[in-house]
């Protein structure tokens, strides 16, 4: 057997180097969020199968990593699969396994709260970091393991957490790429309710919406007359697509900027009351709280590929770069479905994979934190001095330095310039008669 150096396509192996910059920028997020009150858990990244297909994750329950069972359950599964040769594929796989690796943080921080509401605070804000799987086409900075960064509030129903969500993530994403010299970040804001009442507006039953926005989530790949060639492609009737595009010529012309403007022009007869002052609301007390640098803007054509989503949704983007790097929103009826109580929640996920790649794209480079120092030892005519060295290393470490030990190699050279490029600035050689 031929074994493999390679990672698993999609999988990431990380130099030392890469890791410095990960544990850099997770530092400055997990600074940033504690500020303001964020505190931080951590789920299994397994989840049980009927919590990652239940119709929570929108597209990417199609690309789930699932489980096999196990032994006598999996015997069982597998006569019952072979029994039913008319079982669809997706029937099949889900029957053979028991779990999956989540997708997601969303879906396992609403068991998590469900399972441990009682002995959490409300409102109760969460940080949560860790790796999440998806069975996705591998291409710069989307992976099928990576790491995602998420913030949650679940048990307020007003906008202050919005608000609040929209400020930290903003903070953090500041803090991060100012080293690098980076600003001009907009804060696009739009809200499900508007969606619903557009498509509610233009004739689309409530059973299509879901449909139509996936047409609509491709917006910026196809443009609007993309989408209403695809919507017409769907069978949907040439009058509701006609009304429903007519709309976001409306965003194309600047006059989506306002949006009680917005809502009057194209469904004030159906919207959820309230919606309008909620988004003004979220916007002034956002640009209170955000730098001036950061552009807040009124977005109609956002949609977030989940289902879940119930309200306001929001990303941001980077001026120059064609992908956001953060996203979220409000999903009130999702911890309801694993504990029957609905409770009002609403997160933002920073991109962070997408955000390392940008910073190592600009040549981030590390700062100096303090001396570094190293040793290399001669140890043919200094080895008897091996017990002194790592004896002065310890009193210097316990100062708070950075100190390693090596042994002296023939290629001094190559290994100082290593060494040099790590940051060890002070790099002494230990001979028999070196004063240390």
């Amino acid at each position: 057997m031929k074994f493999i150096q390679t990672p698993v396509k999609g999988m990431q192996d990380f130099l030392p180097g890469d890791m410095v910059l990960r544990q850099h920028v997770l530092g400055i997020i997990r600074d940033t969020y504690a500020k303001y009150g964020f505190t931080e858990i951590e789920t299994p990244v397994m989840e049980h199968i009927e919590n990652l297909t239940g119709k929570n994750g929108g597209e990417n329950e199609k690309l789930i990593f699932k489980v096999e069972k196990r032994g006598r359950e999996l015997e069982k599964s597998l006569g019952k699969v072979r029994a039913d040769s008319d079982m669809p594929y997706d029937a099949a796989g889900t029957e053979l396994a028991d779990s999956a690796l989540r997708y997601d943080l969303t879906v396992p921080l609403c068991r998590y709260y469900a399972n441990h509401k009682n002995d959490l605070p409300t409102p109760f804000k969460s940080l949560q970091i860790g790796n999440v799987f998806r069975a996705d086409r591998p291409q710069k900075g989307r992976f099928r393991q990576f790491t995602q960064c998420d913030i949650d509030i679940i048990g307020d129903s007003s906008v202050m957490a919005e608000i609040e969500l929209i400020a930290a993530t903003s903070g953090a994403l500041r803090r991060i790429f100012e080293e690098v010299g980076v600003s001009g970040f907009t804060v696009h804001i739009g809200d499900r309710r508007i969606l619903r009442a557009m498509a509610k507006s233009a004739g689309f039953a409530e059973e299509e919406y879901d449909d139509v926005f996936i047409v609509l989530d491709k917006m910026d790949k196809i443009g609007l007359d993309g989408v209403r060639e695809e919507l017409l492609a769907g069978g949907y009737p040439e009058d509701r697509v006609e009304k429903y595009t007519g709309f976001f010529r409306l965003n194309e012309s600047g006059e989506a900027g306002d949006v009680k403007l917005f809502i009057e022009k194209t469904c004030a007869d159906v919207i959820e009351e309230g919606t309008a002052e909620d988004m003004e609301l979220i916007m002034s007390a956002a640009r209170a709280m955000i730098s001036d640098d950061i552009t807040l803007k009124f977005d109609p054509t956002l949609v977030r590929g989940m289902s879940y989503y119930t309200g306001t949704i929001f990303e941001i983007s980077i001026d120059n770069y064609s992908f956001s790097i953060a996203g979220g929103g409000r999903y009130d009826k999702m911890v309801g479905r694993f504990c029957g109580q609905d409770a009002p929640a609403c997160g933002f996920s920073i991109g962070f994979e997408r955000i390392v790649t940008i910073l190592k794209d600009l040549g981030w480079k590390e700062k100096a934190s303090g001396l570094k120092k190293a040793y290399l030892v001669d140890m043919k005519g200094a080895g008897s001095r091996v017990t002194e060295v790592f004896g002065r290393a310890a009193a210097e470490r316990a100062e708070g330095m950075t100190v390693v030990v090596q042994p002296l190699k023939k290629n001094a050279k190559f290994q100082i310039d290593t060494l040099e490029k790590e940051g060890y600035t002070d790099i002494r050689k230990v001979y028999s008669d070196t004063e240390l």
